[in-house]
């Protein structure tokens, strides 16, 4: 949603005021650089809150996902972990939503205080706190009962999926279509058998279904004010029921692209790989022995999927009139494809040292 098509500060206090908040709302304004929800940040005297209204047309299943994060409040609660959520403010009737006027879906969750997001990575102590906390959440989620959970995003990579719409979109757009569009369809053509590799090893049952994030990019990583520590992981509405390596790959992709999503120069992105085992092996002191030979074979494959799911999606939402992810001009989805591809051209070509290094570290 654009910044014209927010609410007046007005409307979003009567919104806030719905919640059982610990005194009067003093202050709100927008938070964070989210592609999907809009989020603000309420103060109150004595504390932060966030509001965050959720996208339907991205989430159609927001009591699922407030069900979710329910059960992994109560169930983190009774588990010794240094890795915070944030807890969920309810309503004053004791819900964990509530609906405007006009039909939109909002709720509150608590501010983490003396918390900070990295736009990139500066050094490789930072990376080893990502990968520790993404592998502590990991380890902590591993003992929870997946019959609690139920999927809130269900075609979450699932990549077949994301490739058959692009495939119809083109269709649909043959002989309208820009030699730049061209070449990323091509080059998406070209990767088509690595779209089918992590569900094949699950089918065979070379990996588990363990419970996910599903969103752990950096900016989903909270950090201590003096950065020395990754403490908190947030934006929990894609947790649900999946591979752990879809998680690590997301992570890696985000973290690893040191130009960034949005850079002006897709031929320029590279993927770095001393930030790569800096993650790798932050993560593995807490997911060694929890993941089976197997499962670290397949981690290549995860690193080179999710940039060209990600890539298949940009473009898709690209052709398609850039409904799903929020643009600030036409042609950014475009752009951001193109980088996403880069980026796989780059893990391809480094491929024997990314196999190498996923080894060394898990051994």
């Amino acid at each position: 949603m654009s910044a014209s098509r927010r609410p007046p500060t007005p409307a979003l206090e009567t919104i806030a005021g719905r919640f059982d908040l610990d005194a009067q709302v003093v202050g709100i304004r927008p938070l964070g650089r989210g592609l999907i929800n809009d989020t603000f940040a309420v103060s109150t005297a004595a504390r932060g809150y966030v509001l965050q209204r959720i996208n339907s047309h991205v989430f159609p299943r927001p009591e699922q996902i407030m069900a979710n994060l329910l059960v992994l409040t109560e169930l983190l609660k009774q588990d010794e972990t240094d890795v915070r959520i944030p807890r969920i403010i309810l309503t004053q009737d004791g819900a964990a939503l509530t609906r405007d006027d006009s039909g939109e879906v909002w709720r509150m969750m608590e501010l983490i205080p003396n918390t900070k997001t990295l736009t990139r990575l500066e050094s490789a102590g930072e990376a080893r706190e990502v990968g520790h906390v993404l592998g502590t959440f990991h380890r902590t989620a591993a003992k929870l009962p997946l019959e609690r959970f139920g999927r809130s995003l269900p075609e979450l990579h699932e990549t077949g999926t994301y490739l058959e719409r692009l495939h119809q979109v083109v269709v649909t757009q043959a002989g309208r279509r820009s030699s730049a569009v061209e070449a990323l369809v091509e080059q998406i053509t070209r990767r088509a058998h690595r779209v089918g590799a992590l569900e094949a090893a699950k089918r065979d049952g070379r990996t588990k279904t363990r419970i996910t994030h599903g969103d752990p990019k950096l900016d989903n990583i909270l950090f201590a004010q003096d950065g020395s520590k990754a403490v908190a992981l947030i934006d929990l509405d894609t947790v649900q029921p999946g591979l752990v390596q879809h998680d690590l790959g997301d992570c890696l992709r985000s973290c690893c692209n040191r130009r960034g999503e949005a850079g002006a120069a897709p031929d320029a992105t590279r993927f770095d790989l001393a930030s790569c085992e800096a993650i790798l092996s932050g993560y593995a002191t807490e997911m060694r022995g929890l993941l089976s030979h197997a499962e670290i074979e397949t981690l290549f494959e995860a690193i080179a999927l999710i940039p060209l799911e990600l890539g298949i999606r940009f473009l898709t939402d690209y052709l398609e009139g850039n409904r799903y992810f929020r643009v600030e001009f036409p042609e950014q989805n475009l752009i951001k494809a193109q980088i996403q591809l880069a980026l796989v051209a780059d893990i391809e070509r480094k491929e024997s040292r990314l196999r190498q290094m996923i080894a060394r570290v898990f051994d």
